[in-house]
């Protein structure tokens, strides 16, 4: 006995190629958005100064690679973002997203200091590498390197 099998065409004079690649775009995008505005959360003083949400968004073995060379671990981090330090202003943009695969995904963009005068300076490439995990998208991950463009 052979299987029958019914097509239904939801979306008119699209294949079903077409149907998924705009769910994917769509998915992307909606990604995009989400870690964009995680990284850039990141990048604002009340975060920097609120240890507990910095623990939420550094997975417990990220590693950084800066600008300057060093490497810093999540315990760096905590210790450098910490009351009383004058943390830059930092501008972003120019972002993208790869998609390694379900729960894993590369941010890249361009970020720069910010003056009081409100001058750019200091221009980094950028990457970050977000994983999902129990609590959630956490930053495992982030270069910056020095850019003169």
């Amino acid at each position: 006995m052979r299987s029958q099998s019914a097509t239904v065409n939801i979306c008119p004079g699209k294949t079903q190629f077409e149907i998924g690649m705009n769910n994917f775009e769509t998915d992307h995008m909606i990604l995009l958005e989400e870690l964009r505005t995680l990284e850039t959360e990141l990048h604002s003083d009340k975060t920097r100064r609120d240890r507990r949400r910095l623990e939420t968004l550094l997975h417990a073995d990220f590693v950084e690679f800066g600008r300057s060379g060093r490497r810093y671990t999540r315990t760096d981090i905590l210790e450098e973002f910490g009351l009383g330090n004058m943390l830059p202003a930092i501008r972003s943009s120019n972002f993208e997203l790869i998609v390694f695969g379900e729960g894993a995904a590369l941010l890249t963009y361009v970020s720069a200091h910010v003056d009081a005068g409100g001058n750019s300076y200091r221009q980094s490439l950028r990457s970050s590498i977000w994983v999902r995990t129990k609590v959630g998208w956490q930053m495992r991950f982030h270069q910056g390197t020095a850019s003169s463009a």
